[in-house]
């Protein structure tokens, strides 16, 4: 296939690639440097790679993907019993590693090579094909040990290529962010995204809504984020004009890895006339649908699947809807280029995966309107509540009950109920924890905007909601316990 990177080699110049703080490289010495990483890992297979916010991250990966062999992305916050396991499962040669990192048992007993930023080398003439594994990335293990998935160079080139069709993205664009480089959103889309446009990644090391401003303000073009960062952004605009206007400039805000609340869209909307533009995808499928930057604003949607995706929903029996209304629910399966090959050594849940015809069950649970746009609703095995007959997602109650002026986090969650077979239960993070709202106010304010059926039944008041590296809300944590 043609080269991830072209820009790399089609005079290369002196635009800036990558800045990483006050530290940068154009893509004539990114070239040099991913061509010097390269030269060293050519043949390795697969790389580990110790997966810090930094310049040599990136360098690591694109150097890596330049020679052919697949980056195993290391979180540095995983624990060893974690680490040990991605180790052992995907039999790295190698870890490529910023000069000065400490890395933990079992890393260290790892060959290791310290990327220099400075290092010059020649890019190497691509000759891999697309089926090739560009990535092997772990999901978060929450039903058992992490499992890798092996996403193949197509897939890479793929998605970003059909993102770039959506949201019209092109070489002038520069783009900020500040998200983790261990995962697909901030890897693949945050930085080999701008890469395989001839853009600029502005990363911002740790998020910051100012930092991110003055980005803004500052030439950036677009911006990246998970639904905590965005509401982060959403509390500071109203009593910051300047902060309001430097976001008001931004072409494009992205928000993804998981539903970014209605109330924080219109928030960030009335304060800057800018809208959030969601996106819908997996570590497995990379990305699959996307509201397009030239579509109408649509608030709690997911846009329609990018070009080149196919996605059906389908009854609990696996037959797919003859047609779409709104208001089923139904799960998610996606077919198209943009699908991961297998999980590393798990030929067992790669086929329990995919169905006879290649469709990936993603066990996402969706409505779908009549003009395609889908609204992701929760996941089949957390968020879809079987409660006297109706099946409920636990995305819509919780963008309901964040509505209400005393809510300020909320997730939802269905627990066994004689008579109901399962109640719907409201875990509430108070905006003011001396005078919470009770269950009764929350039940009819849910009721008023839903259906009767859809109010929680049980209020449980927490401190603060529990939430993985991206901003996701950890539901498997929640158990009858933990709230007040």
């Amino acid at each position: 296939m043609s080269s991830l990177f072209p820009a790399l080699t089609d005079d290369p110049g002196e635009r800036v690639a990558l800045r990483f703080g006050d530290r940068s490289l154009t893509y004539a010495r990114l070239a040099a440097a991913a061509g010097a990483v390269a030269g060293r890992v050519r043949g390795a297979g697969r790389v580990a790679v110790w997966a810090t916010p930094t310049l040599e991250t990136a360098v690591a990966v694109v150097g890596t993907l330049l020679a052919g062999a697949a980056a195993v992305p290391l979180n540095p916050r995983s624990g060893g019993t974690e680490l040990a396991h991605i180790l052992s499962d995907s039999a790295p040669s190698l870890v490529l590693a910023a000069p000065g990192d400490v890395l933990p048992d079992p890393v260290a007993g790892l060959p290791r090579v310290d990327v220099d930023a400075g290092a010059r080398g020649p890019v190497p003439e691509d000759r891999t094909a697309g089926s090739e594994p560009a990535l092997v990335v772990y999901t978060s293990g929450t039903t058992g040990p992490p499992k890798g998935a092996v996403i193949p160079r197509r897939a890479v080139a793929h998605t970003l290529d059909a993102l770039a069709d959506a949201w019209e993205w092109t070489g002038d664009d520069v783009l900020v962010h500040g998200l983790p480089l261990f995962h697909v959103h901030g890897l693949v889309l945050g930085v080999l995204g701008p890469l395989r446009r001839g853009g600029t990644v502005r990363h911002l090391g740790r998020f910051d809504p100012r930092g991110a401003g003055r980005e803004l303000s500052d030439g950036a073009t677009m911006l990246f984020g998970v639904p905590t960062m965005y509401h982060r952004i959403a509390e500071e605009l109203p009593g910051d004009p300047e902060l309001a206007a430097a976001y008001a400039g931004a072409r494009l805000l992205v928000s993804g890895s998981a539903a970014l609340p209605v109330h924080d869209h219109e928030r960030i909307t009335e304060a800057t006339g800018r809208r959030v533009v969601e996106r819908y995808g997996m570590t497995e499928t990379l990305m699959n649908t996307s509201v397009r930057a030239d579509g109408a604003p649509r608030p709690g949607t997911v846009g329609v699947p990018l070009p080149g995706v196919e996605l059906r929903l389908v009854e609990e029996d696996g037959t797919p809807f003859a047609a779409y209304d709104g208001e089923r629910v139904g799960e998610i399966q996606v077919r198209g280029p943009n699908l991961f090959t297998e999980y590393l050594n798990r030929p067992e849940a790669t086929a329990a995966a995919f169905t006879a015809d290649g469709w990936f069950r993603t066990g996402d649970m969706a409505v779908r309107e009549s003009d395609g746009c889908v609204r992701i609703v929760g996941r089949k095995a957390t968020d879809l509540i079987k409660s006297g007959g109706y099946k409920i997602g636990a995305g819509e109650i919780e963008n309901a009950l964040l509505e209400h002026p005393g809510v300020r986090e909320a997730a939802v969650t269905g627990e066994p109920d004689a008579d109901l077979g399962e109640r719907i239960v409201a875990w509430v993070v108070p905006a003011d924890p001396q005078s919470p709202p009770g269950l009764a106010e929350l039940a009819g304010h849910v009721a008023g905007r839903l259906a009767p059926h859809k109010r929680p039944r049980v209020l449980r008041l927490l401190d603060a909601l529990p939430r993985n590296d991206m901003g996701k809300i950890m539901k498997r944590a929640l158990e009858p316990g933990a709230g007040a």
